[in-house]
């Protein structure tokens, strides 16, 4: 925990110079070195891994599917979403084991992936247009749900009437009611994180396809206005259809202040940095609320705008980094203010249901910051304790490895990453027979067999992240079990960046 010695401070400088590239507004000379921060040999394939964790978002497609489609095991399906509000709404993602279309967890999804690509795509090397891709499929959906002015649609499907289904996407015959917000039923969380993903995608395609980033930009903008002007959770006005599914329990506050800070890095209009410096307190700027995933987004703002001072040198915003110190001080074991549990084997543990999302996102953190603190010769102090950012590297790889397979059942949590993986996940069109095995329909009702059954799932769904063990490392791979088996789109989302990381950090890539 203490300060690494100056040589090894100017050589995680040197390297770290070496990884600012960025697919963004702020790209930096890439020189695509070799060195290895970490001193020694990878644990794992984090190449491969990296590969399949994008892969398993084209298992999450609704709408056409395309003639590139790599898990063939897929088939077109909601290809009429939207039409019972005279809308089209095909295309999107399913946010985990079901068939719905959540907005509010699809844009988060969207943010981080780009995210991803922002901080670390120019590391992806092969696999930065597979992860373009990913980023573009959920960019053209919300950007169909965002068409109408002061209107967003959130969700496609009844997910009641969903949950009491087991069927493929490619039959299902339950309601696919629309849900929207607008003036009269505000939705300022879901419109400002989509406001977030619409900025933070246009920065990824700023250099490859200027016109659709333009596209993008201007509809983020149009969007956080009607987020911030219309104020409300859309969990008041639809609770009887998002809860207990995707419930804004954080409140919109925390959005406004993550979709500014998009706004404010991708626009560059100084309008944003004035509404941060209004409104950061009031929005919870400083608030200790160290969870980040779909729900809350405090701490990724602080990250986020704690670059605008580290790197750019935005003086007005020095307090993020107070901020962003504080959140890294909740996760170091031992140090002064650590809140964190952690699994007997080494895994952070936030809760039992879906914890994994909060492994990825923290990783995803710990290692975006340690470059902002790198490329600023800045550390965090902790109490007494000096963190560097090689420190949260190492806690950010050891997070991921445990992922992969360093625990105590030597099981990835990956499915389709290495010896032994969750063969039983609870994801219906993974657990039922492929269109192409079985062509006739299989009804509501019928699939709950496949549901209940012992047998590993017929179609691997490559790349998909679980929820994970609970906090004793007991993983049961029991396909009932939602909470632990079953994976979604935001928890591979920040896990893209992290494995992008660590696969050039050890000469993979």
């Amino acid at each position: 925990m203490g300060t690494p010695s100056l040589p090894l401070l100017l050589t995680l400088l040197c390297f770290t110079h070496s990884l600012w590239v960025s697919n963004g507004d702020d790209t930096f000379p890439t020189q695509q070195s070799q060195h290895n921060p970490h001193h020694g040999t990878a644990n794992h394939n984090y190449r491969d891994a990296l590969s399949k964790s994008i892969l398993y978002f084209e298992g999450q497609r609704s709408g056409r599917i395309p003639s590139n489609q790599r898990l063939s095991w897929r088939r077109d399906s909601g290809l009429s979403d939207g039409s019972t509000m005279h809308v089209d709404l095909v295309g999107g993602y399913y946010d985990a084991g079901d068939n719905v279309k959540f907005g509010f967890p699809m844009a988060f999804t969207t943010t981080m992936l780009s995210w991803s690509v922002i901080e670390f795509g120019g590391l992806m090397k092969g696999e930065l247009q597979n992860a373009r891709e990913a980023i573009l499929w959920a960019t053209d959906y919300l950007l169909k749900a965002t068409s109408h002015p002061n209107t967003i649609y959130v969700q496609v499907g009844d997910a009641n009437k969903d949950h009491e289904c087991w069927e493929r996407p490619e039959d299902m015959d339950t309601p696919r009611t629309v849900y929207k917000i607008d003036p009269s039923t505000p939705g300022s969380d879901v419109a400002a994180e989509t406001a977030a993903a619409l900025a933070a995608a246009s920065l990824v395609f700023r250099k490859s396809d200027p016109s659709y980033s333009k596209l993008l930009l201007n509809r983020a903008v149009s969007v956080f206005g009607f987020a911030d002007k219309y104020r409300g959770a859309y969990s008041n006005g639809l609770k009887n259809f998002v809860c207990p599914f995707y419930c804004s329990y954080s409140g919109y506050q925390d959005e406004l202040l993550w979709g500014a800070a998009w706004l404010h890095k991708a626009t560059k209009n100084p309008t944003y940095l004035d509404y941060i410096q209004v409104n950061g307190q009031t929005l919870g700027a400083g608030e200790m609320d160290n969870t980040f995933g779909w729900d809350n987004k405090h701490v990724g703002a602080r990250i986020l705008l704690s670059k605008a001072f580290l790197v750019q040198d935005v003086k007005s915003l020095h307090d993020y980094k107070d901020h962003a110190d504080n959140y890294i001080c909740s996760l170091i074991p031992g140090a002064p203010f650590s809140q964190t549990q952690y699994t007997p084997g080494g895994l952070l543990y936030k809760m039992s249901d879906s914890n994994m999302q909060y492994v990825t996102s923290t990783s995803f953190l710990l290692l975006t910051y340690a470059k902002y603190l790198t490329f600023s010769s800045k550390v965090v102090t902790c109490g007494g304790t000096t963190v560097s950012p090689r420190t949260l590297r190492n806690i950010a790889k050891k997070q991921v490895d445990y992922l992969l397979g360093d625990n105590p059942l030597g099981m990835s949590y990956m499915v389709g990453y290495g010896e032994r993986y969750p063969e039983r996940i609870h994801h219906r069109g993974s657990s039922l027979p492929s269109v192409t095995t079985h062509p006739s329909k299989i009804q509501c009702s019928s699939g709950f067999s496949a549901m209940n059954s012992a047998s590993p799932n017929p179609n691997v769904l490559v790349g998909a992240v679980v929820g994970g063990p609970d906090a004793n490392d007991r993983f049961p791979d029991r396909r009932s079990d939602y909470e632990q088996s079953e994976p979604a789109t935001y928890i591979n989302a920040p896990l893209v960046g992290a494995l992008a990381y660590l696969a050039h950090s050890f000469g993979q890539l």
